[in-house]
């Protein structure tokens, strides 16, 4: 019996511990919240969870301004074969794979899941300022799917960005609730802040004296692929 206490002991520390975070974790998640701090960093970023999919796991919507035009920002955004996406700290390596008609398929690699090849799909609809996004390979990545849409919309400020996206992955329920850093709003709060500073840096490369009507290669398909 004096043998198995030190170890009984260990494992009521290791269930107080847990038990203890777990709560904190709820309560913080909770207050903050109700606070209205949860879904909004700042002014020009919000982040709130939606509705899941179907089939389970977790969603978000992020919404934030850019201080640039909308045609600008624009070429920005859709500007697939490009080398400053590496300048994100989680966006270890870029490849611009191809592109048929207004589907492009790119590569990415990310600091925070090594060894792992994300392949996107992006369908691009300049007529009505919308990308479409889903990956490709799921599986090989650990996660069920994950798909999701860009809108853009003029406003005075310059340009407002709308993201929304519905993923499954072991673990996505607890990312999307932890309210502090490393968790889904830091997270996507941190990569609006980046792609704010970003395009102003770029700006001058994406401005166009005479901008080209735009139109959609092919009719919007059903968002939820």
């Amino acid at each position: 019996m004096k043998r198995m206490r030190p170890k009984f002991l260990s494992m009521l520390t290791v269930a107080v511990w847990a038990t203890n975070l777990l709560f904190l974790l709820t309560m913080s998640t909770a207050a903050v919240e109700k606070s209205g701090e949860a879904t909004s960093t700042n002014e020009q970023i919000s982040v709130d969870r939606l509705a899941p999919d179907s089939r389970g796991g977790e969603a978000y919507k992020l919404v934030y301004l850019v201080r640039a035009p909308i045609d600008v920002y624009w070429k920005f955004k859709t500007d697939f074969d490009n080398d400053f996406l590496t300048t994100n700290k989680y966006i270890e390596e870029h490849r611009f794979i191809s592109r048929s008609g207004n589907t492009v398929i790119t590569e990415d690699r990310y600091s925070h899941v090594p060894g792992l090849v994300f392949r996107w799909k992006t369908s691009v609809f300049p007529a009505s300022y919308r990308l479409d996004f889903v990956l490709m390979n799921p599986e090989e990545c650990g996660q069920k799917f994950h798909y999701g849409r860009i809108r853009l919309e003029s406003v005075t400020e310059g340009t407002r960005v709308t993201q929304v996206a519905y993923f499954d992955f072991w673990g996505a329920s607890l990312w999307a609730k932890y309210p502090w850093r490393g968790g889904m709003k830091n997270f996507l709060s941190f990569t609006a802040r980046w792609e704010q500073e970003t395009i102003l840096r770029l700006m001058d490369l994406y401005y166009d004296e005479k901008p080209k009507q735009k139109t959609d290669d092919e009719p919007i398909p059903p968002f939820n692929p």
